[in-house]
């Protein structure tokens, strides 16, 4: 009895010692995404369970910070494996933009899939601010600068973008404080509260449908969405931002107003296998049910033009290739 459980013992022994090496050998996937509670974190977590059934013994993990303007970096230099990021600051990473990148070119980026939804960038403006002031367009805002503007941090895309469309009115952060006003920057949770106590006058944000921060702000503040002259538009084209207007989505908007689209994809370095950037590649196109009940922003995603340049703007991984090929896309 004794030896053969004895023998029991050791057959386990010998199993688990080989299945250990498969353990070992897991894939580690970190997602590079945005903060908690973030439309990009939401998306982190969904796909990185969804990973975890397609990619078995994989480790996946949700970063939970970086944004548009720093996850291409992440990406690059190995921190994260895949990560959600703009077209626009996709594009400029690879180039090297002068401004954004300083002229660094993170040109070993690669595309998985794009297309997933469409990012416009706002500057909603308060009420209370127009009639105290009689500024009612971009033009005369910042002509006269006095203007408290609030916006997220460095790292997120909305600086950037904040700062080309102000350079495009003739002014600047400098300029904006120099004529009295404030540029505040924090987190995208704060805003609303700053907005509603009125701390600040005029909020840059991404316009997804859905969006937390903004959808808050909407309904606890009296804000007014401002189109884009058209000097801002031809200047933000000519960086990627392609000129769109954004459906009526949030309290306040009257029509569709005229913005910038950034895009969103996701993306990966060239080094990962052919075998990981397909199988990610596949698990987004074929779970986009899954994507749209997670955030409302996925639900416009067309799997079959996720491939497309204009919603990639850098080469693809070739385990993208493979599966778009596969697939008859391409």
């Amino acid at each position: 009895m004794k030896i053969t459980m004895l023998k029991k013992m050791t057959a386990a022994v010998v199993a688990a010692g080989i299945m250990m090496p498969a353990v070992a050998g897991a894939e580690d996937i970190k997602i590079g995404a945005m903060r908690l509670g973030s439309a990009w974190y939401v998306f982190g977590a969904t796909l990185s369970k969804l990973l975890k059934e397609t990619m078995p013994g994989s480790n996946v993990e949700v970063v939970a910070r970086g944004g548009g303007k720093g996850n291409p970096i992440s990406v690059s230099k190995g921190k994260v494996q895949i990560a959600l990021s703009n077209v626009a600051t996709s594009v400029w990473a690879f180039n090297g933009h002068p401004v954004v990148y300083k002229g660094i070119k993170y040109s070993n980026i690669r595309g998985l899939v794009g297309g997933l939804n469409s990012v416009w960038v706002n500057a909603m403006v308060k009420d209370e601010y127009i009639k105290k002031t009689g500024n009612d367009t971009m033009e005369k805002i910042f002509g006269s600068g006095n203007v408290r503007v609030v916006m997220k941090p460095e790292g997120s895309s909305i600086p950037v973008v904040a700062d080309m469309m102000m350079e495009a009115l003739g002014s600047g952060r400098d300029a904006v404080k120099k004529a009295g006003g404030k540029i505040i920057q924090v987190g995208a949770k704060q805003i609303p509260a700053l907005l509603r106590d009125g701390r600040a006058d005029l909020y840059f944000e991404v316009g997804l449908k859905g969006h937390g921060a903004v959808t808050e702000a909407t309904l606890t503040s009296n804000l007014h969405f401002m189109d884009m002259p058209k000097k801002v538009l031809d200047k933000l084209s000519k960086q990627g931002l392609a000129a769109k207007p954004m459906p009526v989505w949030f309290k306040g908007q009257t029509k569709p107003v005229m913005s910038v689209d950034m895009g969103t994809m996701i993306i990966a370095n060239e080094k990962m296998s052919v075998k990981d950037a397909y199988t990610i590649t596949k698990t987004i196109i074929e779970n986009k049910a899954a994507m749209a009940k997670a955030h409302k922003a996925w639900s416009r995603f067309k799997p079959e033009d996720a491939w497309k340049p204009a919603n990639t703007g850098i080469p693809l991984h070739p385990g993208a290739i493979k599966y778009y090929k596969e697939r008859g896309w391409m």
